[in-house]
């Protein structure tokens, strides 16, 4: 048997990055995962091609609560049951915070539909079924952004702040369904892979001197998973950058 042997999970925004690498990493500890994406379908499948246990794919936008509905149904139908979700699905863009009016009312409200409204719905939803498990467990990927005033954006930065408190008020509320984040600093990613000035910052910052990897955070994931005496916690994983910002 291996460890995670029996857990039905679902990662969000899985088809590359952190949920690329946190999907991968559950499958070879024994978990059957559910690899999701909002619209890189080609890629999401071949994620869940490659995963060396029992997996499938299920497109779904998670800002729309009728495809939040049919991830789950999809869920349930393949696996019969939902252990842990993984709120990985997220979206930003790069705007300066002395630019307010860079921030334009259409990119404020995608990132709070997709980063803030879409994980809400979709943990709600899931609730019922995380709690016939024996140790439901939602593990949301917010960052750093939510600690300090940084980020890629100041909706972005707002967001993920409400992704923190989110995770806070419903662990203290939603017991014994585990709520937990993982708040990464700066990640190589291809969503990041042109942000050159960003992780050269990152290096000369941090006592680490890198930024994250997906690898570093799908394994903080796993720590959370793993120690199923800790709820409410954010796990910082930024190589020591919030003790200088």
């Amino acid at each position: 048997m291996s460890e995670l042997s029996g857990m039905v999970a679902i990662v969000t925004g899985s088809s590359s990055g952190i949920g690329e690498r946190t999907a991968q990493r559950l499958s070879e500890l024994g978990a059957s995962v559910v690899v999701n994406s909002a619209n890189s379908i080609e890629a999401g499948r071949a994620v869940s091609d490659a995963l060396p246990g029992e997996s499938t794919y299920v497109q779904a936008d998670i800002s729309d609560r009728e495809q939040c509905q049919h991830l789950l149904d999809a869920t349930v139908e393949r696996f019969g049951k939902l252990d842990l979700l993984v709120n990985n699905a997220g979206w930003t863009t790069l705007v300066p915070h002395s630019d307010i009016d860079a921030l334009t009312d259409e990119i404020f409200l995608k990132t709070f539909e997709v980063n803030v409204f879409g994980t809400w719905f979709l943990t709600k939803m899931a609730l019922p079924l995380l709690r016939q498990s024996s140790d439901g467990h939602v593990v949301t990927i917010t960052s750093i952004a939510g600690l300090r005033p940084i980020g890629s954006s100041i909706a972005y930065s707002m967001a993920k702040a409400s992704l923190n408190q989110m995770t806070r008020l419903l662990a203290k509320s939603h017991g014994p369904v585990r709520f937990n984040a993982v708040a990464p600093g700066l990640v190589e990613t291809p969503w990041t892979k042109d942000w050159q000035n960003q992780h050269d910052g990152m290096r000369m910052l941090a006592p680490l001197h890198r930024s994250a990897t997906p690898d570093d955070c799908a394994e903080a994931v796993l720590a959370l998973v793993r120690n199923r005496y800790v709820t409410g916690e954010v796990f910082v994983v930024d190589g020591g950058a919030t003790q200088i910002l």
